[in-house]
């Protein structure tokens, strides 16, 4: 087992982060959400249904779709190594970051998700790396560290 100091292998190019709890909490609370939904509109009786005007149910649907659009955005966060970029999904964004761009990750305690740090710079965020999914989350920014820091443009 390495220390903690010790630097991980670089995974084999390609290789795709995702974030854990986000998925299982979209996926969960989306349907959970669902089947309550569901259950009060057939729980009412005929006369209470009938009360809903179209207006109102277009907005129900249309509250829908937006959580639905919402839990896809945030389902869809990833980071994939690839051997000439980099490429981070955040929400409907999608960044192709040659290595050359990329200086560093960093996941501090408490932070929400990882943040690269880029050679003009700035940052973005990298929500594949959840600071809630703890372990895997820092193995993850560890990997990606450790393929940052390989010397030489040619070598990822």
């Amino acid at each position: 087992m390495p220390a903690a100091s010790e630097r991980p292998a670089p995974p084999v190019l390609p290789h795709t982060w995702r974030p854990m709890g986000v998925r299982f909490a979209v996926v969960g609370f989306g349907l959970m959400l669902l089947v309550v939904c569901a259950a009060a509109w057939f729980g009412f009786d005929d006369e209470t249904r009938a009360k809903f005007n179209i207006l109102q149910r277009i907005t129900l649907v249309v509250m829908g779709g937006g959580f639905a659009v919402i839990g896809w955005a945030l389902g869809r966060a990833r980071v994939t190594a690839e051997r000439s970029a980099l490429v981070v999904v955040n929400g409907f964004r999608t960044r192709r970051l040659e290595w050359e761009q990329v200086l560093g990750v960093h996941l501090p305690a408490g932070a929400p998700w990882a943040t690269l740090d880029l050679a003009d710079g700035t940052t973005i965020s990298a929500m594949a790396f959840q600071g809630s999914d703890g372990k895997v989350a820092r193995d993850g920014v560890r990997q990606l560290r450790a393929l940052i820091d390989r010397d030489g443009p040619g070598d990822h």
